[in-house]
């Protein structure tokens, strides 16, 4: 009896040699459409499915290979289902590779829902999983540089190397149809979903997790765009790190928090420097870098505009070390320069970055399960003065110290003083676990003089204290989300102080 493979792939890499290398291995081919196009055309003899089946491509061709000839050659126990094979006159298949019709790509290039729709495989998962099932028999491949490990598997009878390619076959269907499921819902369907998937690729393995000991890796998710950091593209330096990627990650949710230029030194997820200036970023980079010189070492540097010479002459000269810098945008000057830092991890954004927004769900893992909740990205508040109303510099400070504060863990306080020309960072009391004791570190993390600094808090003040703590140190303006039951209390203690206080009417935990 004749062997047979069937090929329908969207992705024709490696296809010919791959095709010609089952044809001399005795195979006879079966294909559709494109692919069946790219093998005659190749000169690689080869047969339609609709040749094989009997049965015509219908409805525009949306129902090919939905067929017992085919479906049946694929899922028929070998050794058990002869006899009923034999009487159907269905041949065995004994190799498939199919990938998927390209919904990702269409969806990225901003496509209407009948497009997206158009694009969703129906006949190619199918064969996916009925291969996959029936790897015991049957060689399944969906990805081309799996072409030589299929060969191979072929030719010795790998029954382990059919098993690993069946796995990565679940894997992928279950990635499309979570893709798919995502895109859709958002569209169709927004909310908590009873049942869901995370489709996720893999990016790169890391050196480790957050610790030696720790394995890692970098999972990108399928078909996001927007802030996504499988987007940026690695320019130099060594490989990135666990820690890297979530430092990067929580820099880069300042650094575009402002629309003025502006910079961010992140050190263990937490702003140590942080500053805006009108003229641009290499002056907010240089008050920045004065706000924590000493935590800088080793930390993330961002910026929210493209860097040019100038820009990255000012992170050389500075003699900092740092892990991974990172902007939207570095120029070929720039790149050379930054280029003497051998070890400097340099990170290229897409262009659109700071337009964009991240997509999905933020998602944490949590022993057992994940805990999913929207991006707090864009939620913005009227703000209501308390007590007396700030000036418009303590005004413009309180705004870039409030929106540092949000991506700061909590119990977060900040404090900020403005500049000519633009604000700096002036203190930052993280994850404490009670606020006055965030206010005291702040306090002495403070490089500038605390009197005249503005202060803000990423959730209400428990008890007059912590504004207590703040107004010895001369804090002359507070921004806070209100709503402690001692509110009272704690506007009376600012009131005392001759502080401006503004309410937000909005928390910004980050645990």
């Amino acid at each position: 009896m004749s062997r047979y493979a069937l090929l329908s792939v969207s992705d024709k890499t490696g296809l010919v040699d791959f095709a010609r290398g089952l044809v001399e291995r005795g195979y006879t081919l079966l294909s559709t459409g494109g692919t069946k196009a790219a093998l005659v055309a190749a000169g690689v003899p080869v047969r339609s499915v609709s040749a094989h089946t009997g049965a015509p491509e219908i409805f525009g061709g949306r129902v090919k290979t939905l067929h017992p000839r085919i479906h049946g050659g694929i899922l028929g126990r070998r050794g058990a289902d002869d006899a009923v094979a034999a009487e159907h006159d269905i041949p065995w298949i004994d190799v498939v590779a199919v990938n998927l019709y390209p919904f990702e790509a269409t969806v990225a290039k901003g496509a209407t829902l009948p497009e997206a729709v158009e694009q969703i495989d129906i006949g190619g998962p199918a064969m996916v999983r009925a291969s996959a099932k029936n790897h015991a028999a049957v060689t399944i491949v969906v990805d081309p540089q799996d072409y030589p490990l299929a060969l191979a598997a072929v030719d010795a009878g790998d029954a382990a190397a059919r098993a690993r390619l069946a796995v990565k076959a679940f894997r992928h269907t279950a990635a499309y149809d979570g893709m798919i499921a995502g895109w859709l819902g958002e569209r169709l369907d927004p909310g908590f979903p009873a049942e869901t998937a995370l489709p996720l690729k893999l990016a790169q393995t890391l050196r480790y997790g957050e610790n030696p000991h720790q394995t890692a890796a970098f999972y990108a998710g399928v078909g996001e765009g927007g802030r996504a950091l499988g987007r940026a593209v690695q320019l130099q330096g060594k490989e990135l790190s666990f820690n890297n990627l979530a430092d990067l990650d929580a820099t880069l949710r300042v650094a575009f928090e402002f629309a003025e230029p502006a910079c961010v030194v992140v050190k263990h997820m937490n702003p140590c420097g942080a500053a805006v200036h009108r003229s641009g970023v290499t002056e907010a980079y240089a008050l920045a870098l004065s706000a924590d010189p000493v935590s800088a070492y080793g930390g993330i540097v961002a910026f929210n505009r493209p860097l040019g010479a100038a820009e990255a002459q000012a992170v050389v000269d500075s003699k900092v070390f740092y892990e991974v810098l990172a902007a939207p945008g570095i120029d070929a000057e720039a790149r050379e320069i930054l280029a003497v830092r051998k070890n400097l991890r340099v990170m290229e954004l897409p262009g659109d970055w700071g337009g964009a927004r991240p997509a999905g769900m933020d998602a944490r893992r949590v022993q057992g399960g994940w805990l999913l909740q929207d991006w707090d990205v864009g939620h913005e508040t009227e703000w209501t003065s308390a007590l007396r109303p700030p000036t418009d510099e303590e005004l413009s400070t309180l705004k870039f110290a409030w929106a540092v504060c949000r991506n700061v863990k909590s119990n977060a306080i900040v404090l900020a003083r403005a500049v000519e020309g633009g604000a700096v960072l002036n203190g930052v009391g993280a994850g404490q676990m009670s606020r006055v004791d965030s206010v005291e570190l702040a306090v002495r993390k403070a490089r500038r003089p605390t009197e005249g600094s503005v202060l803000a808090s990423d959730a209400f003040f428990p008890f007059a204290d912590g504004v207590e703590a703040a107004a010895r140190a001369g804090v002359v303006a507070v921004v806070q989300p209100g709503g402690s039951i001692r509110d009272d209390e704690v506007k009376a203690a600012a009131a005392a102080a001759g502080m401006a206080m503004m309410l937000t009417g909005a928390r910004h935990f980050r645990h």
